[in-house]
C-alpha cells in the first residue's frame, strides 16, 4: 500500500522551508495571481520556479492553488500563467472554478488537476463525475465525515485528499458569500474579510439578547491527530494542513507533529502524539481544538465564540500589581521576547516582555513557580490570567532547526580507482543512477591515496540536500591520482542528479472544443421559495424544495438521492449530474464565465443560475462572449 501524503501549506519561502524541514511529502503554495489566500504573502513567478525546483530536490511535490473563480476579462491570463506553471514543472494545480476545469483538461491533457474543496464536492457522485472527467484527485469538503469518506473510498478508484488539521469555515465549502454580500470582499475570489471571526449578537424576536459571547460564528481549529489511522485505513491519498497565512515557525511544528504521527502508525499500528510539541504548537497559535464535523458526533463543539483568534496558552496568574508593574506566579517557564496577553475581567492587555525581574534582579529567562515582576502599561488585576502568545524561545528553536537543515536525501555511493583506468563514481537516490568518470589512476610512487581520505572527501556534502546511506570504495593496493579528482566527480555526480531530481513534467497543448446544445430564446419570470409561501404574482416557473406543483430543488449538501424522480430537478451540487439530466442549475455552482455555462450544458443542464455575486456588466458580457464563442442561444 501507497504511504499516504502529508500535504503542508507554503505562504511564503521561509513557510515552504519550514514544511520541507519538517518531513512534509508535499506542498501547496499560490501565486500572485488567482489563488483562494490573496492576503497571504505568496509567490512571484521568479519565486514559484525556485520553490518548484527547491522543493523537487527534497522529493517534494509542488501543488499550486489557482482556485479562484474566473471572470470572462481574466481567461487569457489565467490560461497564461496556467502555461506558465505547466512549463516550469508543477506537479498539479488546484481548481474551482468548473469551466476553468474543463478548459484547462483540454488544453493541457498531460497537466494534473486537483478538485478544490471549494468545489463543494462530498458525496460519491460528486467524486465518481469528476473521476469520469479526468479528474486525478479531490479534495473533499471539510465538511464530509468519515463514513462518507469510506463510502467514497470503496466505490471510486480517483484520489482523495482531506483537511486534517487548521482554520474551518462556518459555511459549507465553497457556499460562503458572507464575506462579499456583507463586506465586498469574495472568499470565492481569495479575499474573505472573515466575516464570521467578527462580534454578533443574537436577539430574540422579542429583543432579548441571547449570547454572552461575542463570536456565535468563529469557528475552532480542526485537529485531527488522534484519528490518523482510521484516515489511513479508509485509503485516503493525502492528507491537508491548512496555513498559508501562518507563521514558518507555526508551519514546522504543525507538519512535524502530524509526520511523527503517521510514521508512528505505519511503524507500530497507533498513533504517538508528541504532546510536547503540541503544548508548544498551542503557544504559537491556536483557537481552541474540535475534531470538526470529520469526526465530530457533537456539532456543539465546533464553535469558539469566546475569542476569534489565538488563544495562547495559560503560563501564571496576577498576584499583585502597583506602580505599573505586575508580579505573575507562574505556572510554565518563559523568556524575555515573549509576548503576554494579561485576561482581565472587563478587557484583555496585551504586553511584550522585554525585561523582567526576579527578587528585582534582572533576568533573561524563569520557571514554573518563579514569581516574576513585569511592567505593565495598563490597569490589570489581582487574580487575572496570564496567557503566553508568542513563545520567543520556541520560535528561536525552530528557527535554529529550519536553518541547519535538518531533512537530507539519503543516497547510495560507489567510488571504483584500479590502476591504469578511468576513475569512476556512481551515486543511486532509489530512482535515479548516476555515474561520472574522472582520470586515470597510476601506481603510486610515493605516497598512495589512502580509503579514509577518498572516504572523507566524498563525504563533504554539506551544501547539498544529501547524505550518504552507503558509500562503497574499490580500489587497487598502491595506488595513486590527484586528491582534487576526488572533490571533482563529487561535484559532478551532484551535480547529475540534481538535474534528474528537477525532473521535467510531461507537456502538451491542444485545442479547446465543447459540444453545447441549442435553447430556444425565451425570456421567463422564474421564482426560488420555501416551503408554504404565498407568491405575490405569476411566475413562468417556480422552484421549491417541497410544494406541490413547483419544480423540486434539490438540497445543497446531499449524499443520497431518490432513485427515480417524477418532477423536473434543479440541482444543487456537482454530483447531481452523475444521476440526472435534464436539469436546472442553483446559484450555488458559483457560475461566473462562459465556459462554465457551456461546460453545464454539455453535462445536461438547460437553465443556469449565475452566481450571486455578479454585476449587470459582467453578466452582460458573459451572454455575449457565449453566443460569440459557441453560436448559440
Amino acid at each position: 500500500m501507497k504511504k499516504i501524503e502529508l500535504l503542508a501549506p507554503a505562504g511564503n519561502i521561509d513557510s515552504l522551508k519550514a514544511a520541507i524541514m519538517a518531513g512534509c511529502d508535499a506542498v501547496y503554495l499560490g501565486g500572485k495571481y488567482f489563488g483562494a489566500r490573496a492576503f497571504s504573502k505568496n509567490f512571484n513567478d521568479e519565486e514559484l520556479v525556485e520553490a518548484i525546483k527547491y522543493a523537487h530536490l527534497y522529493g517534494v511535490k509542488v501543488y499550486v492553488t489557482v482556485n479562484t473563480l474566473i471572470y470572462e476579462n481574466e481567461v487569457n491570463s489565467f490560461l497564461e500563467y496556467v502555461e506558465f506553471l505547466h512549463k516550469n514543472n508543477v506537479d498539479a494545480i488546484i481548481i474551482q472554478d468548473l469551466g476553468m476545469f474543463d478548459l484547462v483538461r483540454k488544453i493541457f491533457p498531460e497537466l494534473e488537476i486537483h478538485a478544490s474543496t471549494q468545489m463543494h464536492i462530498h458525496n460519491l457522485d460528486g467524486v465518481k463525475i469528476m473521476e469520469n472527467l479526468g479528474m486525478k484527485r479531490v479534495v473533499l469538503a471539510r465538511e464530509t465525515n468519515i463514513d462518507t469518506i469510506r463510502e467514497i473510498k470503496n466505490n471510486s478508484n480517483i484520489e482523495l485528499e482531506v483537511f486534517i488539521h487548521g482554520a474551518l469555515c462556518i459555511s459549507y465549502s465553497g457556499q460562503c458569500l458572507m464575506s462579499s454580500l456583507i463586506g465586498g470582499r469574495s472568499g470565492n475570489r481569495g479575499a474573505c474579510a472573515g466575516s464570521c471571526r467578527l462580534p454578533y449578537d443574537i436577539i430574540s424576536t422579542d429583543g432579548r439578547k441571547l449570547n454572552k459571547d461575542k463570536y456565535p460564528l468563529s469557528t475552532k481549529d480542526l485537529n485531527s491527530l488522534e484519528h490518523i489511522g482510521e484516515l489511513i485505513d479508509a485509503g485516503v491519498s493525502s492528507l491537508k494542513i491548512e496555513g498559508r497565512m501562518k507563521s514558518a515557525q507555526y508551519v514546522y511544528m504543525v507538519v512535524s507533529i502530524y509526520r511523527e504521527a503517521i510514521d508512528s502508525y505505519y511503524k507500530n499500528g497507533y498513533v504517538k502524539i508528541n504532546e510536547d510539541k503540541l503544548l508548544k504548537l498551542k503557544k504559537i497559535f491556536n483557537r481552541n481544538f474540535t475534531k470538526g464535523f470529520l469526526f465530530n458526533t457533537d456539532n456543539n463543539d465546533i464553535i469558539n465564540a469566546y475569542r476569534p483568534n489565538h488563544m495562547g496558552v495559560p503560563i501564571g496568574k496576577i498576584i499583585s500589581f502597583k506602580d505599573g508593574f505586575a508580579k505573575i506566579k507562574l505556572t510554565d517557564k518563559i523568556s524575555i521576547g515573549s509576548g503576554l496577553r494579561v485576561i482581565g475581567k472587563k478587557k484583555d492587555v496585551g504586553v511584550l516582555v522585554n525585561d523582567f525581574y526576579i527578587n528585582d534582579r534582572l533576568v533573561k529567562k524563569a520557571n514554573a513557580g518563579d514569581i516574576i515582576k513585569i511592567k505593565i502599561n495598563d490597569i490589570v488585576t489581582v487574580d487575572d490570567i496570564v496567557v503566553v502568545t508568542t513563545d520567543k524561545e520556541i520560535s528561536d528553536e525552530i528557527d535554529t532547526i529550519i536553518n541547519n537543515n535538518p531533512r537530507k536525501v539519503v543516497i547510495n555511493g560507489k567510488f571504483v580507482a584500479h590502476f591504469n583506468s578511468n576513475l569512476m563514481l556512481s551515486l543511486n537516490d532509489g530512482v535515479n543512477n548516476v555515474i561520472v568518470n574522472g582520470g586515470i589512476a597510476m601506481k603510486s610512487i610515493n605516497k598512495p591515496v589512502d580509503r579514509n581520505t577518498i572516504y572523507e572527501k566524498l563525504n563533504k556534502l554539506g551544501d547539498t540536500v544529501y547524505k550518504f546511506g552507503e558509500l562503497e570504495i574499490l580500489l587497487d593496493d598502491n595506488i595513486f591520482f590527484p586528491i582534487k579528482e576526488i572533490n571533482e566527480l563529487r561535484r559532478k555526480a551532484i551535480d547529475k542528479l540534481n538535474e534528474l531530481r528537477q525532473y521535467k513534467t510531461k507537456y502538451k497543448k491542444e485545442e479547446y472544443y465543447i459540444d453545447v446544445p441549442d435553447f430556444k430564446n425565451e425570456r421567463l419570470l422564474t421564482c426560488l421559495v420555501e416551503d408554504d409561501n404565498t407568491l405575490d404574482r405569476d411566475y413562468d416557473i417556480v422552484y421549491s424544495m417541497n410544494m406541490d406543483n413547483t419544480i423540486k430543488k434539490l438540497p445543497r449538501v446531499i449524499y443520497k438521492y431518490e432513485d427515480t424522480f417524477d418532477k423536473e430537478l434543479m440541482v444543487s451540487e456537482i454530483g447531481a449530474f452523475n444521476k440526472f439530466k435534464n436539469v436546472d442549475t442553483d446559484f450555488s455552482f458559483n457560475v461566473v464565465n462562459s465556459y462554465t455555462v457551456a461546460f453545464l450544458h454539455s453535462l445536461g443542464a438547460r437553465k443556469i443560475t449565475l452566481s450571486y455575486e455578479l454585476s449587470d456588466n459582467q453578466i452582460k458580457d458573459m451572454i455575449d462572449a457565449y453566443h460569440k464563442r459557441y453560436g448559440k442561444h
